[in-house]
C-alpha cells in the first residue's frame, strides 16, 4: 500500500507539472479506435437486442488489448513503478480540469460573456449559446464537481484497488461512456453497455467522492443535500456527488439546461446562493484538497502497516 501511495504522489506531481499531454495523448488514439469500431458495429436495421450485443462486443474489443498489455507490464517487478506512475498520470485529469475551469472563471471575471460561453462549452455537453453569467458559473461548478469524481477520485480509487490495470480499465470505460453513453436514437442501444458499465465502476468512487466533498466543506448541509436531493437526479452517481458538492460549497445547482436542442428542467441541488465566478475556483480547490487528502490517508495507512 505504501508503494501505491508513492506512485500516486508521483503521478499527481506529474499531472501538476506537465498537465494533459498536448500531443500524442494515448486517449486520443484510443478514441480514434473507438470511433472506427462504432462506425463498423453500430447502425443498420438491427433489433435493439442485437445493437446491445454489438455494443458489448465493441466495448470489449477496444479495451481488452490495452488492458492485457498493461497487466503484463504491471506483473514485471522492474517495470511496475514506471507503468503505475505513467498509467495513472495519463488517467488523471486534475490539472486539465483546473485549467479549463480557470479559463471559464477568468472570462466571467473579465465580463466577457461570449468568451465565457465558449470556454464553458469546452467542458459541458449542453447548449451554451443563450447562457447568462449565472448559467455559465453554474455549469462550470457542476462540471468541476462531476468531473472531479470521474477524472480524479475514480482514477485514484481504482488505482488503489487494482493498480495500473484497474485504473486503465476505469479510464477507458469512462471514455467510452463519454463517447457512446448517450440516450439519443443513434446510441440508445449500442451505448447501453458503455453507460451501464461506467455506472457500475463509478458506484463506490462516486459515494466516496460525495463523502470527501462533505468532509471538506459545510458537512452538515452537504450530508443533508446528499440524503434529500441525490435520488431525484437522473444519474445514480452524479446525484450524490453534485448534491454533496453543492451543499459543501453552499451554492444552488441544477435547474434548466439545454441538451441537444431540448430544454430540461433538472432538480435543484444544494442550498444557498446562485454560483458566481469565485465559486468555480472554490470547486476546483475542493477537488484538489480532496485528492491530496486521499493520498495522505493512504500514505499514513501504508506507513502504519510497514511499521
Amino acid at each position: 500500500m505504501l508503494n501505491t501511495a508513492i506512485m500516486m504522489v508521483c503521478a499527481l506531481l506529474l499531472d501538476r507539472l506537465l498537465g494533459e499531454p498536448r500531443r500524442w495523448h494515448p486517449l486520443v488514439g484510443f478514441g480514434n479506435l473507438a470511433v472506427w469500431m462504432e462506425q463498423h458495429m453500430n447502425g443498420g436495421a438491427h433489433s435493439a437486442l442485437r445493437l446491445r450485443v454489438h455494443g458489448v462486443l465493441a466495448w470489449g474489443l477496444v479495451i481488452a488489448p490495452w488492458l492485457v498489455l498493461v497487466w503484463l507490464l504491471w506483473r514485471q517487478p522492474l517495470l511496475q513503478l514506471l507503468a503505475g506512475v505513467l498509467v495513472l498520470y495519463f488517467a488523471l485529469g486534475m490539472q486539465s480540469l483546473n485549467e479549463h475551469a480557470g479559463r471559464v472563471q477568468q472570462a466571467l471575471q473579465a465580463d466577457d460573456l461570449a468568451l465565457a460561453r465558449l470556454r464553458v462549452g469546452e467542458i459541458v455537453s449542453r447548449d451554451t449559446t443563450a447562457m447568462q453569467k449565472q448559467d455559465v458559473a453554474r455549469a462550470g461548478v457542476e462540471s468541476v464537481l462531476e468531473n472531479g469524481s470521474d477524472a480524479v477520485f475514480g482514477a485514484l480509487f481504482w488505482f488503489a484497488l487494482a493498480g495500473a490495470p484497474g485504473v486503465l480499465l476505469y479510464r477507458l470505460a469512462n471514455t467510452l461512456d463519454a463517447m457512446w453513453g448517450y440516450r439519443t436514437p443513434h446510441y440508445r442501444y449500442f451505448g447501453w453497455a458503455a453507460a451501464r458499465l461506467d455506472d457500475v465502476l463509478n458506484f463506490i468512487p462516486a459515494r466516496l467522492t460525495a463523502l470527501t466533498y462533505a468532509l471538506l466543506g459545510n458537512t452538515r448541509i452537504a450530508l443533508h443535500c446528499w440524503r434529500q436531493q441525490a435520488r431525484a437526479w437522473d444519474s445514480p452517481n452524479a446525484g450524490p456527488v453534485m448534491a454533496s458538492g453543492a451543499g459543501s460549497l453552499i451554492v444552488q445547482l441544477g435547474g434548466a439546461a439545454n441538451y441537444h436542442g431540448v430544454c430540461e428542467e433538472r432538480p435543484a441541488l444544494g442550498a444557498g446562493h446562485a454560483p458566481d465566478a469565485a465559486d468555480i475556483a472554490r470547486a476546483t480547490a475542493l477537488v484538489r484538497r480532496g485528492a491530496w487528502l486521499w493520498v495522505l490517508l493512504l500514505l499514513l495507512i501504508g506507513v502504519l502497516l510497514h511499521a
